[in-house]
């Protein structure tokens, strides 16, 4: 069981909102905490890919680094977090409906504690993450749906 899962039904195409939600830098787009990303390696996501995101925790940039661990295009992709007192594991899939006129995203987000994490994690960034995701979802959803021309735009 994740700590935290959260689905959307958005009115898109699957392909579209592949296109965006596997390309990391739209995160600061539709994720409060997200900051900035930068792609560690060459090309579209990939297992193994790295990505470095510094995230607003509290009132600190803290950066970290997600290593893909899955990607089967046009339907799922995990990543985790490989250094940092507190480390993300992240899955997301992307299902059609409606006859691939509308599309359902889910995530699956949970956390595992290292040192100073071990007490950030219940007292900081569950609670963060607790607030954030309702927002994250209403921007992902207004970001795919009202972008005029697609949300690569």
């Amino acid at each position: 069981m994740t700590a935290f899962h959260e689905e959307i039904d958005v009115d898109r195409s699957p392909e579209d909102v592949w296109a965006y939600v596997i390309d990391p830098s739209h995160l600061p787009e539709w994720q409060l905490s997200a900051v900035s990303v930068e792609q560690l390696d060459e090309g579209p996501l990939h297992p193994g890919s790295r990505v470095k995101v510094t995230r607003r925790v509290g009132s600190r940039e803290m950066p970290m680094t997600m290593e893909c661990t899955e990607c089967e295009p046009p339907h799922s992709w995990s990543l985790r977090g490989i250094d940092g007192p507190v480390r993300g594991h992240f899955h997301g899939a992307v299902e059609p409906l409606d006859d691939g006129r509308r599309t359902r995203v889910t995530m699956d987000l949970d956390f595992e504690a290292h040192g100073i994490g071990k007490v950030l994690l219940p007292l900081l960034v569950r609670p963060q993450v607790r607030k954030e995701l309702p927002h994250n979802e209403r921007l992902l959803r207004n970001r795919l749906e009202h972008t005029a021309g697609g949300p690569q735009d």
